[in-house]
């Protein structure tokens, strides 16, 4: 793992060991730039900042720079009240990819806290495949019953659980291709 992302790592963990993340707005584009801005700051010049450029990954192009923040207005306003909404929202911001780099990651833990916070119930990440999640999750534009089905199998009510919470984040970090999974 390079320098930079064992720093991220750490401040990760630092953000829930701290409780800062407890303090960051639940479900918003501004609680995920706070987010991104935590796990990233010293490392990313844009650290919490919507990006400018288009972007893309494989063939996949993620939403045009021009409309995204249109696009997260939007995303914002979807529904949170039961588990295959706060998906659906969770699949409309990946396919936003607000971020130069390192959504799935900030992305993760966002989508941890709407359930949290909606649900009383996080995904326990470490026993959610790397290899499942990430075809899922390609797949869950078109359809998004595959990742809805994958992280209902995996959720958890254990969510003050710190083993939980810092296995999932280092699985996190694994779905990136940083690390290994212990």
């Amino acid at each position: 793992m390079r320098h930079a992302d064992k720093q991220s790592l750490r401040n990760a963990y630092r953000l829930f060991e701290s409780g800062d993340i407890d303090t960051f707005e639940i479900g918003t584009t501004k609680g995920l730039q706070q987010i991104h801005q935590q796990l990233f700051q010293g490392l990313y010049d844009f650290a919490g900042k919507i990006r400018a450029n288009n972007i893309s990954k494989g063939n996949f192009r993620f939403a045009n720079a021009l409309y995204l923040n249109e696009i997260l207005v939007k995303i914002e306003q979807m529904p949170e009240a039961a588990f295959e909404q706060i998906i659906a929202k969770y699949v409309e911001m990946n396919i936003a990819h607000p971020f130069m780099e390192g959504n799935g990651r900030a992305m993760r833990i966002w989508l941890d806290m709407i359930l949290k916070a909606r649900l009383r119930k996080v995904v326990n990440w470490q026993h959610v495949d790397k290899t499942l999640y990430l075809q899922a999750m390609e797949r869950s534009p078109v359809n998004d019953l595959e990742i809805r089905t994958l992280l209902s199998a995996n959720l958890t009510g254990k969510i003050d659980d710190r083993e939980i919470i810092f296995k999932g984040i280092e699985q996190s970090y694994y779905y990136e291709g940083y690390g290994s999974r212990k």
